[in-house]
């Protein structure tokens, strides 16, 4: 394994921005001093002008694999993960088959240390009836980051909506629990009645699946766990009326209820189905404009505690579309909303488009590196990760801020070929990437010969 000394970078760390050396050593940073020297041999690397951040972690990824590799791989996904600066991953159990058994869910994690170029984490799955399965994962608080319950619609036998269940589970789970929240019975009285009176498109997505559904569900969650004192983690909250439900007079690392916002949630409304129609379609929908203006407002004041994806790729035939031959541009061949899969891939570029706010006045880089390293780190308790720290595992991040990008077909690291953000311009990109000291990423070149860990954490 090299040792590199990242020289005269711009560090972005625990809310301070300074100059400094960066010493990375046997996969760890053994250093971080205003001018380093060394005695034995270093990769130097000139990081005059870039900033060094620490790699971000997303906390909900869907990599499809297994069964369902025709959109998407553990390989082809943390490469582009790591292309855009997430050095580790939590990926969710709607795969095929579904992680809803111990063995299967470590059948993950084998692939995961076979092609994952980031570090990785599977969540276990739960059903109505694998209540057994679910209360060996206490057995691994160390070594699992949590456990998923679809309290909305979802894949497969995953919806979990027996009211019994539920409550065996937050009394008896002592792992972090993560929701997807969405009450399924008003979906579909939405659904049937709007039926009645039109023919549906995507624009109809976000008044079916609206407001009061996501705030119902997630109301529900919240009761569960205060009932029994769970550690509950909502995941892509969308809607205003959703953040009463959160505080921020409490230090994140002693909440029992934390929240996460997912980028695309903050960057698109419901005004933009008009052009890109059920290429955004995702669940929870993407909703009217106030939403999103009052999910930044929490997000900056800590309602919302993590920023995360929920990277979720389909094919373009799966969404209705196909790319133009000659313009290579994406085009609606089937506006069919009922059968256009949901979900969204963003993991490339979620940090990019995290900066171009920066960039934007809308929100301070050290703000950003604490909603998408720092805070995902406390909130799951993972060890030895989310912060620039001597003895830390080394998952650096470096931006060159003068150099922008713009997203093309040709550059998308995605196994789906496509991305919502196509035709945007970044004001600054991903210049390289360190996973436990890997140099795994540079200047638009990956190297895939060292594969990430499984990430631990402190419970």
């Amino acid at each position: 394994m090299h040792t590199y000394l990242i020289k005269n970078g711009y560090i972005i760390n625990e809310g301070r921005k300074y100059y400094a050396d960066l010493l990375i050593k046997d996969g760890r940073i053994e250093k971080i001093a205003p001018n380093i020297d060394t005695k034995f041999a270093v990769k130097e690397i000139n990081a005059e002008g870039l900033y060094v951040l620490p790699g971000c972690i997303d906390d909900q990824v869907h990599f499809r694999e297994p069964g369902l590799t025709h959109k998407a791989n553990i390989q082809t996904e943390s490469t582009a993960a790591v292309a855009g600066g997430v050095t580790s991953f939590m990926e969710m159990p709607n795969t095929n088959p579904p992680a809803l058994t111990q063995e299967l869910l470590e059948e993950k994690y084998m692939i995961g240390s076979q092609h994952a170029l980031a570090n990785y984490s599977f969540f276990m799955g739960t059903s109505n009836d694998n209540y057994d399965e679910v209360m060996k994962t206490n057995e691994k608080k160390q070594s699992i980051c949590g456990i998923k319950i679809f309290m909305g619609s979802s894949t497969g036998n995953l919806l979990v909506d027996n009211p019994l269940t539920l409550e065996k589970i937050f009394s008896g789970c002592e792992v972090l629990i993560a929701t997807h929240c969405e009450e399924e019975k008003m979906i579909k009285e939405n659904l049937q009645a709007l039926q009645q009176q039109k023919t549906l498109t995507a624009a109809d997505h976000p008044i079916i699946r609206n407001d009061e559904v996501c705030f119902e569900s997630s109301w529900k969650a919240i009761q569960y766990a205060q009932k029994f004192g769970s550690r509950l983690h909502i995941l892509h909250i969308s809607t205003a009326k959703e953040l009463q439900l959160f505080t921020n007079l409490i230090p994140l690392k002693e909440k029992k209820i934390t929240a996460e916002v997912c980028v695309h949630h903050l960057h698109f409304t419901a005004d933009d189905y008009e052009q890109m129609g059920n290429l955004i379609k995702c669940n929870p929908a993407i909703k009217a404009p106030h939403n999103k203006a009052a999910l930044w407002e929490a997000l900056l004041d800590n309602r919302l505690d993590v920023i995360a994806t929920d990277h979720a790729p389909h094919t373009l035939a799966e969404k209705g579309f196909m790319r133009d031959a000659q313009t290579g541009k994406l085009v609606c061949n089937n506006a069919d909303y009922l059968h256009a899969h949901a979900g969204l891939p963003l993991v490339q570029h979620s940090l990019l488009l995290m900066l171009y706010y920066v960039q934007q006045g809308k929100i301070s880089i050290e703000k950003v590196v604490e909603k998408m390293s720092h805070a995902v780190a406390d909130c799951f308790q993972i060890k030895e990760r989310g912060y620039l720290r001597e003895g830390y595992f080394a998952d650096v991040v470096l931006v060159n801020p003068q150099q922008g990008i713009t997203v093309t077909k040709d550059n998308l690291l995605y196994k789906c070929g496509w991305s919502p953000l196509e035709g945007t311009t970044f004001p600054m990109q991903i210049d390289k990437t360190f996973v436990n000291g890997h140099l795994v990423y540079a200047n638009g070149s990956i190297d895939a010969s060292v594969k990430g860990m499984r990430l631990a954490f402190n419970r």
